[in-house]
């Protein structure tokens, strides 16, 4: 990568199943915004998964860490599906995504929920349901029982198996990942909903007593609510616009962020972005993927949408590039692609025109170019 102070280092790493088909989109649009609105950036592809291991024996070969070290920030495609039966457990877990968010402690997720008007009749709720929704789950993500110690799986004597694992959060890591909560609120609609399950379990009572500490000493002018998760995830569905940013643990997170996808029309749309801690030079690394997975069943068919990823982009130009109104193009030329039709499988209406994987990206970059045409006219 280019070693100028300025230029901002972004390591594309498209791994496995849709994977590198979805970010070869995000790839397109990023070079068109270091061609045409001159964003200082370097970019450096790099493998990971099947392909590298069957090279390397490694799933995450020294270049490719090599690239991800010294980037700010981190293109991620997917991992994971049936093709991975082909690498050892134990190679998996050495380059699994669990360790790269534990290594670059990237404990805050931030997962925008926001619903498509143009998608309202291929959406599985109901128009009036989605009308104005736009709110932000932020997910702990490198504590919990993803992390938790002991677990494993063991044989009792009386010869039946058993698996478990340890659910714990401290002091720090609930306050650190509920301030970015509180902060992003105060840049939006100015209300926190803090989601737990206090009601069973203890690691839930000290959530919930921390969050409320927090908010006292340093937050009072932020609106905070409560949840228990199993609510959280109803009222999703019954009135998710009652929310503006959502803050809970990890296991929940990852459940709530997928049922919010019905509320933004696929879990294709869906882009998210994980922080890291902000350095002494106020840098802080990040990652940012689609939400969906590698989806093997479609690997390869050129027919998954990229939507996710390139609105991953988006907030990378946002919270790396610190360039708001790029990001803020790049999601008007989303919606004005959805608004004049163009629909992947996954989001299209019965009867509806199916667009490829690279006709959903050329769409989106005709419509950066009718845009920014439209701006310089």
């Amino acid at each position: 990568m280019s070693t100028q102070s300025n230029m901002v280092k972004v390591a594309v790493v498209g791994g496995e199943g849709i994977g590198p088909e979805v970010t070869a989109q995000s790839r397109r649009v990023l070079d068109w915004f270091a061609a045409k609105r001159g964003v200082p950036m370097t970019l450096r592809e790099a493998q990971y998964g099947l392909i590298p291991y069957l090279a390397t024996g490694k799933v995450l070969p020294e270049d490719t860490a090599e690239a991800m070290d010294e980037a700010d920030a981190i293109l991620w495609g997917a991992t994971g599906g049936p093709e991975t039966t082909e690498v050892p457990a134990a190679a998996r877990k050495a380059g699994s995504l669990l360790g790269l968010r534990s290594k670059y402690d990237l404990y805050a997720n931030l997962r925008p929920i926001v619903a498509s008007p143009a998608l309202s009749a291929s959406a599985p709720l109901k128009a009036e349901v989605l009308d104005g929704v736009d709110f932000v789950i932020i997910r702990e993500l490198t504590s919990g029982i993803y992390f938790g110690e002991p677990r494993g799986i063991e044989t009792l004597p009386d010869g039946q198996r058993r698996g478990f694992n340890t659910e714990q959060y401290t002091t720090n890591q609930i306050r650190r990942v509920a301030r970015s909560a509180f902060e992003l609120a105060r840049t939006r609609h100015n209300k926190v909903c803090s989601v737990d399950k206090a009601n069973v379990l203890e690691t839930s009572v000290v959530w919930r007593e921390e969050v409320i500490k927090l908010h006292k000493e340093e937050f009072s002018d932020v609106e905070l609510t409560h949840l228990y998760v199993d609510n959280a995830a109803m009222q999703i569905v019954r009135e998710p616009r009652q929310f503006d940013v959502m803050v809970t643990g990890n296991i929940f997170g990852d459940i709530l962020s997928d049922c919010a996808a019905m509320a933004s029309g696929s879990l294709g749309m869906l882009p998210s972005a994980s922080l890291g801690p902000v350095d002494r030079f106020g840098r802080r690394k990040a990652l940012y993927e689609p939400v969906h997975g590698s989806a093997p069943d479609i690997a390869g068919k050129g027919i998954a949408n990229p939507l996710g990823s390139i609105l991953s982009v988006a907030m990378l130009l946002r919270l790396t590039l610190n360039r708001p109104e790029d990001a803020d193009l790049l999601e008007k030329a989303v919606q004005t692609a959805l608004a004049s039709g163009a629909r992947t499988a996954d989001i299209a209406e019965a009867g509806a025109k199916k667009l490829s994987t690279v006709q959903m990206g050329d769409a989106v970059l005709g419509a950066l170019d009718k845009i920014s045409a439209k701006e310089h006219a």
